[in-house]
């Protein structure tokens, strides 16, 4: 199965940027496959931020399009979301996922995360 391993994350003030990487690593590429981002809050489910298709399609929420963009580097096996204008209530976990179109439903697997705080 794959490894989903998360890096990026840390602690800024409100109006910064951050770029998360996360990185898929197994016994293949997994092109074929949606890679997305979600976070979650402690004793929440995940909220779905962005998925993303090996050909460049991309699935959003609507709260989050315009200050949050994913990319992808398919060779790479990487996904990444760059965020912008952080708000304190931007503070989470932020996990990676990979599975099949619409990513928000099915997931396969997760990366463990990595902890974004945005202080005011």
């Amino acid at each position: 199965q794959p490894r989903l391993v998360e890096s990026g994350g840390g602690l800024v003030q409100a109006g910064d940027s951050l770029r998360l990487s996360c990185t898929v690593t197994g016994d293949r590429k997994y092109s074929d496959l949606d890679l997305g981002w979600f976070r979650q809050d402690p004793g929440s489910k995940p909220e779905f931020i962005a998925g993303i298709s090996s050909s460049g399609k991309i699935t959003s929420s609507s709260t989050k399009r315009g200050r949050f963009i994913i990319s992808r580097d398919n060779d790479k096996n990487m996904v990444f979301l760059q965020m912008n204008n952080l708000v304190p209530e931007d503070t989470s976990l932020y996990r990676c996922a990979i599975g099949r179109d619409p990513l928000k439903d099915y997931i396969y697997y997760w990366g463990q995360g990595t902890q974004v705080t945005v202080s005011s």
